[in-house]
Parts: structure tokens; C-alpha cells; sequence
């Protein structure tokens, strides 16, 4: 079995050393009340229901998996998960960061990340059903009117309902444009909805007494195209006016993926055959609400990667440490043991200090970006609302599609450091493997998230998003000029910062006289600018770590790992940069 213990020191340094949460947060309405004693203990208590009740299901429900019985369509889960559900609901986890008037906690979304962090490591596939739920959440708090808030909304923040995405059809996956679901109005402000879903996620389980499916359908007088997309809420059960559960409604499961990885979620098909729901929001408007639920759902997918890396390395590094074998080059390390540990190989070290510069890099980037939509949803000032909404805005596809490619890159280093053994099942090293390639492609492929990082949050919304970050880039590196521990990183972060301007600036005029430009660069552009903004935390780092009060031992961690990050990975922009430059010219059509 894996181990799993959750970073809580790490996840504190983040939260208070490098961004400040205590005073950003006491500036913010109600803020007050989030201070650290109150963090530190939902921290704590998260991390003990995530290690003693999530993390030993994980590698259990991988070699299980979901059951589907065609005959009552109908999916049973692993052994534990719905136990696992009832602790998580009755802990009161699903309302974390929910407004208080429908029944949450309206604890901070920095704070949510966080123990979002941790149930992902300890389980990523039962991690899935409740990041389902918290779409389904935010959608209905913002778009849904009063009465569906009341009806569907208190339910699903108390852990009693649960919620889904019903999105891509066999047809339409990132284009949904194309998608054919229909839905009839029935003259009494309900509508039939009729249509087939593909990989939905958490459609159909045994954790809830209800599922409440947020379905795109068309209305009869749809326009074509993506502007003619509605929303509608579509339970598993009929809901009458007071709350209470009616007949079975006509969605159903009609079968359920079998998948390469994260085989305890459910990813189902599923079937409306006139199955009853309502409009969420105004006809026709239904992509509004769909972002709501699509970018919180990026976020939580970066924070995803974050957390399966960091619980690959972790059991990479164990095995590190304590794995004998071959001397090292300078001699031995352990003379009285036939072999030194595999930590005394450079190649090991590089392997493992790839993993911590994205799992503490990511982890931050993370943080920052949930701590913006604390800004952004409570801040006192109108134009510091702004400015956080633009930043979240922007980051989101930087963190999804980084921080997810970057647990590609951890999980096959940790495997590798097993060697043979992290290829067999027992070690648990392949299941991260299988788990993590899922995150690169839902709630929008890499390709995706680089098209709307370049196509939209720089030339439709000409780049104020990072105009503002590399603002605060410039800041610090301004500050922080003449700060002898951070003399290493200073320098390069400022000659990275004012590239990244130059080469967007370069980057949107070839876009406008040929826009498959954008196309051909988009990728290289994420990347590009993730590194970069890496690079900015790496270097809050040390200038935390070097603060009074830490020790040196958290000092030494922190600036080896930004020098690594720096001088080693950093330097890949480069190769970034030179595609880009290549333009679309080296990417001829392919015969």
C-alpha cells in the first residue's frame, strides 16, 4: 500500500509565510472570522479523514472499480466509498465554502483548495464525485432564480444530493456547438429533455438519496451554434415544489466507461428520454452558466495534478531513501551497507527535486489563484474586485493546463525511481500513472486550455489579466533588487517577465494578420508562461523562507529547490520561445 500524509506544514508555509492569507483575508467582508486557529484546525481535521478514511480506498476501488446493473440501470461504487460519502457529508465537507444562507460554512475558497489538495491525493477517483457536486453548486448559486437555490441548492451544499455536468455528447465533445439534446416546454414552465450524454462524470452512484444533473440542451427555437445553448437542472428524482422526492425521472444511466485510470468514479453515459427539468437562467444563455461550473472546475482539475504528484513523490522519496543499491560516483555514502541508497545518485536527486519544484511551485500557484476568488467574491473595493476576477481569469488556464502536464511528468519520474517495481501493481506507482493521465484531457484538453489562454485572455481580452501579473512581478522584482538572498533569482525572474511581455506583444500581431498563428504557438505559450509564473513563487519562496521565525532547515529545502528549478527547468521557456518563433510555417498539412 501507498503512503499518504498530508503536507501540512507545507500547505501552512504557502498559506502564511509566502501569501499572507492572515491579512488578506481580514481585509475581505467577514473576513474576521478566518483566522489562523480557525484554518489550522480544518486543516487538521481534513488531513485526518483524508489519511485514515480516503487514502487507504485508493489502490481498493482502483482494483475494484464501479458496477453497473443493466437491469435496474444502475452503479454501485467500490467497498467504502459510500461509507466514506456519509463521514464526508455528516463532517460537514461539502458545504465548506458555501454561503451560509444556503447552508455552508462560507469558509474561504484558499482554505477549500487546500483540503481539496488533500482529499485528491489520498483518493483522486472518489475526489471526483464531490468536485462534480461543488459545479453543480456554484452554477446554481449564480444563475439559478429562488426556488431552484431553495430546492436544489440547500440539498446539495449538506452532502445529501449530489450533482453533475452533463456537457459532451459522441458528436460534440469541446465543440458544443454541435451538441443535439433537445428540450420541449411542457406549458407549465418545465421542459422534456431528451438526448444522450457521454463521460459523465459521478452520473449515476450509491452515495446520494438524489442527483441533480445540469444538463446543455437546445430549446425548439434555438439559434445554431453555440448561442443556442440552454441549461437545464434535471434531477435523478422528480422534485415537487416542497423539496420532497418524487418518481424516478427518465435519466438514466445507459452504461459506464471502462477506463485506463481512476476506475472508482463512475464515468457514465447517460440517457434523457423527456426526462423532466427546468431552465437554469435565460433561454438561449445557457454557456454563462456553464463557465461558472467550467472554471472552477479547471481550477480544482490543476489542483488535481498538485495532489497526485505530491502523493507520488512522497511514496518516491520513501522508497529513495531506504532502497540500496549501487555505490555513488564519489565513493560510498554507507560504507557498512552493500549499497548506498538510491538518494546518492544525481539522476535520483534530479528526479525527485522535479517533483517538489511542481508540487510546491503548483501548490502555490493553486492558492493564489483560489485566494483571488476570495478577493474577487468579498473584497471591500470595487476595482480590487476587478483586478482579482481579471487575474483568476487568467491563471485558470495556466494552472489547469501546467500543473496538470506537470503530474505527467512527477508521476513517471516516481515511478521510475521504483524502477521494475514501480511497473507492478502492488507499489501502487502505476495507478498514479493511469490516474493522472485523465486530468490533462477533462474540463478541456491542454490544446484547449492553450487557445483560450492565448485566443481569449490575450487578444480578446487584451491581456489585462496579465498585465496586472506581470505588474506584480515587476513589483517584487523591483523590491526585492538589492535583497542579497534572493540575488540568484531576481535577476533572471525580471528578464523572464519582461521577455514574456515582448513575446505576447509579438505573439498577437502575427496572430492578427494570420490568426492559425495562434494556433500553431498556443501550446508553447502555456507552457511559456507557466514556467514563468512558477518561477515568480519560487522566488516568494525564498524570500518567505529567509523571514525570521523559519527555520533553516525549511530554508535550505526551499532555496535548493528554487536554484534547481532556475538553473533546470526554467531554462526549457527557451525551447518554448524557439517554436513559437518557428511559426505556423512548420506545421504543414499533414497528407
Amino acid at each position: 500500500m501507498t503512503i499518504y500524509k498530508a503536507p501540512l506544514a507545507d500547505m501552512r508555509f504557502a498559506l502564511y509565510n509566502v501569501l499572507n492569507v492572515e491579512k488578506v483575508l481580514a481585509g475581505l467582508e467577514g473576513g474576521a472570522e478566518h483566522n489562523r486557529e480557525l484554518m489550522d484546525a480544518v486543516l487538521d481535521e481534513a488531513a485526518r479523514f483524508n489519511e485514515q478514511v480516503l487514502a487507504p480506498l485508493n489502490a481498493t476501488g482502483d482494483e475494484e472499480g464501479c458496477h453497473f446493473d443493466k437491469a435496474t440501470a444502475s452503479v454501485t461504487t467500490p467497498k467504502g466509498f459510500k461509507e466514506a460519502y456519509r463521514q464526508y457529508a455528516d463532517g460537514g465537507w461539502a458545504g465548506l465554502t458555501a454561503a451560509e444562507k444556503f447552508g455552508g460554512q462560507a469558509l474561504p475558497h484558499v482554505l477549500g483548495a487546500l483540503t481539496k489538495e488533500m482529499i485528491d491525493s489520498a483518493n483522486l477517483a472518489w475526489g471526483i464525485y464531490p468536485l462534480l457536486s461543488q459545479g453543480a453548486t456554484d452554477a446554481l448559486e449564480h444563475h439559478g432564480d429562488e426556488w431552484q437555490q431553495e430546492t436544489f441548492l440547500k440539498p446539495l451544499v449538506e452532502g445529501r444530493w449530489t450533482g453533475t455536468m452533463c456537457l459532451t455528447e459522441p458528436q460534440a465533445g469541446s465543440d458544443l456547438g454541435l451538441l443535439k439534446t433537445r428540450a420541449e416546454p411542457n406549458g407549465d414552465g418545465s421542459y422534456k429533455v431528451s438526448g444522450t450524454k457521454i463521460f459523465i462524470s459521478a452520473g449515476d452512484h450509491d452515495f446520494a438519496e438524489n442527483i441533480v444533473h445540469l444538463v446543455l440542451a437546445r430549446l425548439p427555437d434555438a439559434p445554431a451554434g453555440s448561442r443556442g445553448i440552454s441549461m437545464l437542472v434535471v434531477p435523478k428524482f422528480k422534485v415537487n415544489k416542497d423539496g420532497s422526492l418524487g418518481e424516478r425521472n427518465a435519466a438514466y444511466p445507459g452504461a459506464i466507461e471502462h477506463k485506463m485510470g481512476i476506475k472508482g468514479s463512475a464515468t457514465c453515459v447517460m440517457n434523457f428520454d423527456e426526462a423532466e427539468g427546468w431552465l437554469i437562467g435565460p433561454a438561449h444563455k445557457g454557456l454563462m452558466a456553464m463557465f461558472t461550473m467550467m472554471n472552477a472546475a479547471r481550477l480544482a482539475v490543476g489542483i488535481q495534478g498538485v495532489a497526485v504528484a505530491e502523493r507520488a513523490l512522497q511514496n518516491s522519496l520513501n522508497y529513495a531513501r531506504e532502497r540500496l543499491q549501487m555505490r555513488a560516483l564519489s565513493g560510498p555514502t554507507n560504507p557498512d551497507k552493500p549499497a548506498d541508497p538510491l538518494t546518492s545518485h544525481p539522476d535520483v536527486r534530479r528526479m525527485l527535486f522535479t517533483q517538489r519544484a511542481f508540487v510546491e511551485g503548483g501548490r502555490l500557484l493553486a492558492a493564489y489563484a483560489a485566494l483571488q476568488s476570495d478577493i474577487e467574491a468579498r473584497g471591500t473595493d470595487e476595482a480590487e474586485r476587478k483586478k482579482a476576477g481579471e487575474l483568476l481569469s487568467f491563471l485558470i488556464p495556466i494552472a489547469k493546463g501546467l500543473l496538470t502536464e506537470a503530474a505527467q511528468e512527477c508521476t513517471k519520474e516516481a515511478l521510475q525511481i521504483f524502477g521494475g517495481h514501480g511497473y507492478i501493481a502492488e507499489h501502487g506507482m502505476e495507478q498514479f500513472v493511469r490516474d493522472a493521465r485523465i486530468i490533462t484531457l477533462y474540463e478541456g484538453t491542454t490544446g484547449i486550455q492553450a487557445l483560450d489562454l492565448l485566443g481569449r485572455k490575450i487578444m480578446q481580452l487584451q491581456g489585462v489579466g496579465l498585465k496586472h501579473f506581470l505588474g506584480e512581478i515587476s513589483a517584487f522584482c523591483h523590491e526585492q533588487a538589492s535583497n542579497p538572498a534572493l540575488e540568484s533569482f531576481i535577476r533572471p525572474l525580471a528578464v523572464a517577465a519582461k521577455e514574456w511581455g515582448e513575446l505576447t506583444q509579438s505573439l498577437a500581431r502575427r496572430g492578427t494578420e494570420n490568426p492559425e498563428e495562434l494556433g500553431a504557438a498556443a501550446v508553447d505559450y502555456l507552457y511559456y508562461s507557466g514556467y514563468v509564473t512558477l518561477a515568480y513563487f519560487w522566488a516568494r519562496s525564498v524570500l518567505a523562507a529567509s523571514a525570521e521565525g523559519v527555520t533553516a532547515d525549511v530554508l535550505t529545502a526551499k532555496r535548493d529547490t528554487a536554484t534547481f528549478y532556475f538553473t533546470r527547468i526554467l531554462p526549457r521557456m527557451h525551447m518554448h520561445k524557439a517554436a513559437m518563433e518557428a511559426g505556423v510555417a512548420t506545421l504543414p498539412a499533414v497528407v
